[in-house]
């Protein structure tokens, strides 16, 4: 389930409060508006002057854990790094279709076997040094390394055998077999300089806090805690930005965020849905702001880790989704702005089955479930158990997020009627993640942000349950008998089918309790122009500021 425009195919691993990153992601084909025609929010008089200038600031719910291409896993990593690295191909901002990038032609043969790239020439890296097929294949070879932390990605490459280099500027892929987005997963990945990443150990190397790629953005420092800076490309082989610099302040409160943009100091930013509700509808704020909403190919979800002997009943994971008043919470936190998810599919995409429908609040059900499973309380302590373990387990959360804190703590309440004891346990973004990835958790709350029609093996095939992104460890041998074919199924319909009948296997079996695909709200500082609402979101690569209304100078100091 593809998530980067360029960068990558991997699912985006997002905590469940910070999934409002407003940004084009590669990850949607249908916003509020019109799919086909992007809105713009330019006047016809501004258009006129395009000019270059000014800085973007914009926040960084959590500090990205590295900026390598390769080994990166979250979004905020993917959303720094898409300004600094390129793909041989990239997905149009209008049409969604893939085009070239740094590749100048490609041809596929009749087979599916080989992909072919011819490279444009003129291309350099950040460093000056030129961008090569050498560098294609090295960035390749490096996935493809199973002493490299990409597990995650590597998975998309299976049924890519090899690379080879036919001269400078040639490189082709050989396949061992069929695979539907083969184009895509040898098309899209960044490449990165063999000349710099050669030397050293690939997981911990130095240029993962000072990455090099040939990007339209330079990185220029890395402050921890506080800021990622990137400045203009002046030597950008393509069409240079408008814009000298592009800031991500590292700012962890949703709050304290808010404040930043309303004096100035931030330029992007995703709300929260109460903060849009009730702190961005004065006169004073839209004077000051655009606000933009849309939806993406993105949902929050509760996951349960079926290694635990609490979760290992799919009785006790529905009885747990039927004790989530989703309908509420929606309506009551997020005031409406969003739509409750029964699968991991796009909501409005072509494989999301509507027929589906999300299991009920449902106490009386959830409590027989959970007494025809075994877990009854049979000590008279107030705590179900089942052959003498309690029902008592601990929830992960990432701080800073009002919506998290609000929903752990009415699910905490909620359990408690029924006899089950959890306790939460928030954790900033790093060990957060890293808890995750290692599956030491017992429950935990995230987001994903996915493509519109991706290959669901990363997330749900039974060999990704020990180092791929399954971190709940799902094991079920009919879905992976359809995530198999479905990887080899070139007919778009006969794929649907399948992919509709593992969302009806999801839905039955609950290793997540699926929650919502959010609505994006977006507010952006009205001095920038030509702000262009596409299918998949924003692009902020193609905005500028009139001089007149222009900031910040080139040597201006960060704020």
């Amino acid at each position: 389930m593809a998530s980067s425009k360029v960068l990558s195919n991997i699912p985006c691993l997002l905590f469940l409060g910070a999934i409002l990153i407003a940004t084009v992601i590669g990850c949607g084909r249908q916003t509020s508006q019109n799919p086909q025609t992007p809105t713009s929010t330019a006047s016809k008089d501004a258009a006129s002057e395009s000019v270059d200038g000014d800085w973007l600031i914009r926040n960084m719910p959590a500090e990205p854990k590295t900026l390598n291409p390769v080994t990166a896993r979250d979004l905020y990593e993917v959303v720094v790094n898409r300004n600094v690295y390129e793909a041989l191909l990239r997905r149009n901002n209008e049409t969604l279709e893939l085009e070239a990038e740094l590749a100048e032609s490609y041809i596929i043969s009749d087979d599916h076997l080989t992909y072919t790239f011819k490279l444009k020439q003129g291309v350099k890296f950040h460093d000056g040094a030129p961008m090569t097929a050498r560098d294609v294949a090295f960035t390749f070879e490096r996935i493809k390394d199973p002493k490299v932390d990409a597990a995650h990605l590597r998975n998309y490459f299976r049924d890519i055998d090899r690379v080879e280099v036919i001269d400078d500027y040639t490189v082709r892929f050989v396949c061992t077999q069929p695979y539907w987005k083969a184009l895509e997963v040898v098309g899209t990945f960044a490449i990165m300089p063999q000349h710099i990443f050669e030397r050293g150990d690939f997981n911990s190397h130095p240029n993962d806090r000072h990455p090099v790629g040939t990007g339209p953005y330079k990185f220029v420092k890395w402050d921890t805690g506080r800021k990622i800076v990137l400045e203009r490309n002046e030597n950008y082989w393509g069409k240079r930005c408008h814009l000298d610099r592009v800031v991500f302040k590292i700012v962890t409160e949703d709050t304290v965020a808010l404040q930043l943009f309303k004096r100035g100091e931030l330029d992007l930013l995703g709300l929260s849905p109460e903060q849009w509700v009730r702190q961005a509808g004065s006169p004073e704020f839209e004077q000051r702001a655009r606000k933009l909403t849309y939806y993406l190919p993105s949902f929050n979800y509760i996951g349960w880790n079926m290694r635990r002997p609490y979760f290992q009943d799919k009785r006790v994971r529905r009885a747990l989704t039927e004790l989530v008043d989703r309908e509420t919470i929606l309506q009551k936190l997020l005031y409406g702005l969003g739509k409750i998810v029964t699968g991991d599919w796009y909501i409005n995409g072509p494989i999301y089955d509507h027929a589906i429908q999300p299991w009920p609040y449902n106490v009386a059900e959830a409590e027989r479930l959970l007494n025809e499973s075994g877990w009854v309380d049979h000590d008279g302590d107030g705590i179900r158990d089942k052959d003498g373990v309690p029902f008592s387990f601990e929830f992960l959360i990432v701080p800073g997020s009002t919506f998290s804190d609000q929903l752990a703590t009415i699910l905490q309440e909620d359990l408690k009627k029924v006899g089950i004891r959890m306790t939460i346990r928030p954790l900033e973004w790093a060990t957060f993640e890293q808890q995750v990835q290692d599956r030491k958790f017992d429950a935990v709350a995230m987001g994903w942000s996915l493509d519109v029609e991706g290959d669901p093996f990363q997330l749900w095939h039974s060999s990704q349950a020990e180092k791929g992104s399954n971190y709940v460890g799902f094991v079920n041998a009919e879905a992976d008998e359809i995530i198999e074919k479905g990887r080899r199924e070139f007919d778009a319909e006969k794929r649907r089918t399948m992919y509709r009948r593992l969302h009806t296997i999801l839905h039955e079996e609950q290793p997540y309790t699926f929650m919502f695909c959010p609505q994006a709200l977006v507010v952006v500082d009205r001095r920038f122009e030509n702000v262009k609402v596409y299918p998949l979101g924003l692009d902020p690569k193609e905005w500028y500021v009139p001089k007149a209304k222009q900031k910040y100078g080139r040597e201006s100091n960060v704020p």
